[in-house]
């Protein structure tokens, strides 16, 4: 799990909870102590032979709840293998002065060693799970991850579907028939139900509890509730009546003095609305499984499956239309630039250029570098001119672009554009504000009542290039936006330094080239070089050499 995903972080840190509150609870036993000390010492060794984790297990904050709770259990097992051996007064004293000095040394020295430097401190990312603000205002970088949002109830919905009922449920006959096995149980659901509303992408953390142990008890219960009746019936207990043959035929009478019923009666009485109740619930069970099987088969088919490159749209009619201008655009790149071209992009779409294209790119997916992509943000969000410096300082042959203005498609690069100044604006605070982009009403508009720095920055006009001129329905204005539903405030867009290279059919994404220095620019930019070889001699050496 270490070497697979980032992510093991949290699963060390869960098992070091569920041992700390069953120690509270003074459920401890020598098979927790087992458990966890070899759990402990194992993982800690075989983790650390990842070459990406190394020494963060011994020297980062995230792991130093694991690192208290092994040592503040050997303290507790001491002590408690020196309970024998004192009387009940001493143990007492004994335990309550060992327990607070063992957990007061663990949480002065990991704090000595965090001031030191030796501890890695927290980092943003579990800064942003503490509070969901934090990201936002201090690392914008990861705040603007569309996998890093809140979890809406939609989400919750379409991914588990019926299973938002059932779970609670199940939570529920956990804690009422509690054990250590269920207090594990119970706290992974609970921290996972936090964890998966402050971010979408750690819902992977909590469906394993909800559709594989939750959920299936709460069925289990209702099931063994509503047949578990039939199930004795149909196999019925034997019973040793020896000693009671001879008073049960004079025993007319119940403890309360009313007159038995035969053993028919009681059983026509039962048949009345029981069975059928016992029934329709089952059915209703039985339909609720089938539902949510249904929708599984469609969501994975549909939404889970599809890769992203290749995205599809439905007619009136449910005809399907399959828009490929991402591959169309990335193959454009791989044929007709050269092999050396730089493309400067929003880091979105790194790996895809770099993969499918196979040239290079400026910054990716690996977001670590946030200076570097801060740069890029703000070639996007400055001037066309002061972009231009930007880009020829990066030495930028080909930039690209997404615009879902045509068909509505709402990930496009002017919907993630306020991300790309966020983050230029915390690297570059005196040439970047983010309150420029927005109306003096604090509104973000494309139209003319949009900021006249939105209007005239490069991303703008690399989306809009042309497309004041097109009138996509009869019932729209030209240059009308589809995604922003407004028709676009600067329509006369013209390039200095940029010309452009590619459109895709859809013009979901667009490519344009950097045009190089002029000739008086070029001079004005490089330093003169005076041992120049003349023209007629390098001639003759690059023909002699041929």
């Amino acid at each position: 799990m270490v070497s697979a995903w980032g992510g093991y972080v949290f699963i060390i840190n869960l098992i070091p909870l569920h041992v700390f509150v069953l120690l509270l609870m003074q459920r401890y036993s020598k098979r927790v102590y087992i458990a966890y000390s070899t759990f402990y010492i194992v993982g800690l060794i075989l983790s650390m032979q990842i070459p990406f984790v190394g020494f963060q297990p011994i020297r980062t904050s995230e792991h130093m709840a694991a690192a208290g709770v092994f040592a503040l259990l050997q303290a507790y097992a001491f002590l408690q293998y020196l309970r024998d051996k004192l009387t009940k007064q001493e143990f007492q004293t004994l335990f309550f002065l060992g327990v607070s000095l063992a957990a007061g040394i663990v949480f002065l020295t990991v704090i000595y060693l965090t001031y030191t430097g030796y501890i890695a401190p927290w980092s943003g990312r579990f800064y942003s799970l503490w509070d969901t603000g934090y990201a936002k205002i201090h690392i914008p970088i990861i705040a603007s991850v569309s996998e890093h949002q809140p979890t809406t109830w939609v989400s919750f919905f379409f991914d588990l579907h019926i299973l938002v009922c059932t779970f609670p449920a199940g939570l529920w006959f956990c804690i009422k028939n509690i054990n250590d096995e269920r207090v594990f149980v119970a706290l992974y659901a609970i921290s996972a139900v936090y964890f998966a509303g402050v971010m979408v992408r750690l819902m992977l953390t909590l469906t394993p509890v909800v559709c594989c142990m939750l959920s299936a008890i709460a069925f289990s219960n209702v099931f063994e509730h509503y047949l578990g009746d039939d199930m004795k019936r149909e196999n019925p207990p034997i019973e040793d009546s020896s000693d009671e043959d001879g008073k049960s035929s004079g025993n007319l009478y119940d403890k309360a003095g009313k007159v038995k019923k035969p053993v028919s009666e009681q059983e026509k009485t039962e048949e009345g609305l029981g069975p059928n109740i016992k029934s329709i619930v089952t059915m209703l069970m039985l339909m609720l499984l089938m539902m949510f099987a249904v929708h599984c088969t469609w969501v994975t088919s549909n939404a889970y499956s599809s890769p992203s490159v290749v995205l599809a749209s439905y007619n009136h009619d449910g005809t399907r239309n399959i828009l490929d201008d991402f591959r169309e655009a990335y193959y454009w790149l791989r044929q007709n630039t050269d092999e050396h071209a730089r493309v400067m992009s929003w880091w979105d779409y790194g790996y895809q250029i770099a993969g499918m294209a196979n040239r290079t790119t400026l910054v990716d997916n690996n977001t670590w570098n946030n200076s570097h992509i801060a740069l890029v943000g703000k070639a996007m969000s400055s001037n066309e001119s002061a972009a231009y410096e930007i880009m020829r300082s990066l030495d930028v042959d080909y930039v690209l672009i997404i615009f879902g203005g045509v068909i509505g498609y709402s990930g496009d690069d002017i919907n993630k554009f306020l991300w790309m100044v966020r983050i230029a604006e915390g690297e570059h605070p005196k040439d970047i504000r983010e309150s420029d982009y927005f109306t003096p009403q604090g509104e973000f508009r494309v139209d003319k009542a949009g900021s006249q720095t939105l209007l005239n920055c490069l991303m703008y006009k690399m989306s809009y290039y042309r497309f004041g001129e097109m009138q996509l329905d009869f019932r729209t204005p030209p240059g009308f936006d589809r995604t922003r539903n407004a028709e676009i405030g600067n329509k006369d867009i013209k390039f200095k330094h940029l010309e452009e290279a590619f459109t895709s059919e859809h013009w979901l994404v667009r490519i344009y080239k950097v045009k190089p220095l002029d000739n008086r620019e070029a001079l004005d930019h490089k330093p003169r070089v005076t041992n120049i070889v003349p023209k007629q001699k390098y001639l003759s050496k690059k023909v002699g050499s041929m």
